[in-house]
């Protein structure tokens, strides 16, 4: 999944980067604000993008005495810090330029350059996109569009997808923006364009926020692999009761798993060993991004 989540970044960081100066060529020969959102857009998204492969290479950062769980929250904190500088950066400078350009509105020059330049970046997007949801839906399977990005412990590939899809939003609500004001003759269109896509960006923004802050605080595994780990646990003739299972994913591929069981009161500490031991192959074998396992034995509490 990493080598696809990569693939995704840099098609993204090839493709923003590329448009990102052309629409400041466009913004800076017309005038458009719209187009100088478009153009921050870009850049924001370019910026991001770095910081994505920056967040994916430190999680691959080995675990060492700081750090006995290793580096794999990184990639969650990078993501989070995404969020939040699309909604500063992004959203914050849109709206502001989209509010200074209501309040002193002038008409846009040559709106064919910016016609062109953002057709084309719809069509870069638009492919960027189609790439990003082709990753995507190989690790949606059968769930929903938002059941999947509810449940997914990999942020990269649907905040890349999040992005485009704002970044194509943004880039209709340019065009129509810029044409209203040409075909009407009211130049507040172009101001009230900018506003739009700074809406836009902060909602975007605020979504993925909500949907990284989970993992950053520490989000439990699928309930599938924990019935899998309670229903091995319960198999074993050692185990007369699974107390508890607890899980935290540590990175995308790394889950944590503190299992607490009541053994046999008849076995001696060789047979609880070997059976931890055999239940900790299992499990590692049937579920391989389970890497730390801690069996912890202790009663029931309507034993205590």
């Amino acid at each position: 999944m990493a080598s696809g989540s990569k693939k995704v970044i840099f098609a993204a960081l090839i493709g923003n980067g590329l448009i990102a100066i052309s629409k400041f060529v466009g913004s800076a020969l017309t005038g458009s604000a719209a187009m100088l959102s478009e153009g921050i857009h870009s850049v924001v998204d370019t910026g991001n993008q770095l910081l994505l492969l920056l967040g994916l290479r430190r999680a691959k950062k080995p675990a060492d005495k700081n750090y006995p769980f290793g580096h794999g929250k990184e990639i969650y904190f990078w993501s989070f810090v995404v969020a939040i500088s699309i909604f500063a950066v992004g959203a914050g400078i849109s709206i502001y330029e989209g509010i200074h350009s209501v309040m002193d509105p002038h008409p846009v020059t040559n709106p064919m350059i910016n016609y062109i330049i953002l057709s084309l970046a719809i069509c870069f997007e638009a492919g960027a996109w189609y790439f990003a949801w082709k990753e995507f839906k190989k690790i949606k399977e059968d769930k929903g569009f938002f059941e999947e990005v509810r449940t997914s412990k990999d942020p990269t590939t649907f905040v890349v997808l999040f992005e485009d899809t704002a970044a194509l939003l943004g880039l209709v609500v340019a065009i129509i923006g810029i044409w209203l004001g040409q075909v009407t003759g009211i130049h507040i269109f172009d101001g009230i364009a900018s506003i739009v896509i700074g809406v836009i960006l902060g909602l975007t923004a605020t979504w993925l926020a909500w949907e990284t802050k989970g993992l950053l605080i520490g989000e439990s595994t699928e309930p599938e692999i924990i019935n899998g780990i309670n229903n091995m646990a319960n198999s074993y003739n050692e185990i007369q009761t699974v107390n508890e299972t607890l899980t935290m994913h540590m990175g995308p591929e790394y889950i944590l798993v503190n299992l607490s069981v009541d053994f046999d009161d008849s076995m001696n500490a060789n047979s609880i060993e070997e059976a931890t031991a055999k239940l900790t192959r299992e499990i590692k074998n049937t579920f391989p991004r389970v890497k730390r396992i801690f069996v912890e034995a202790e009663e029931p509490k309507n034993k205590q």
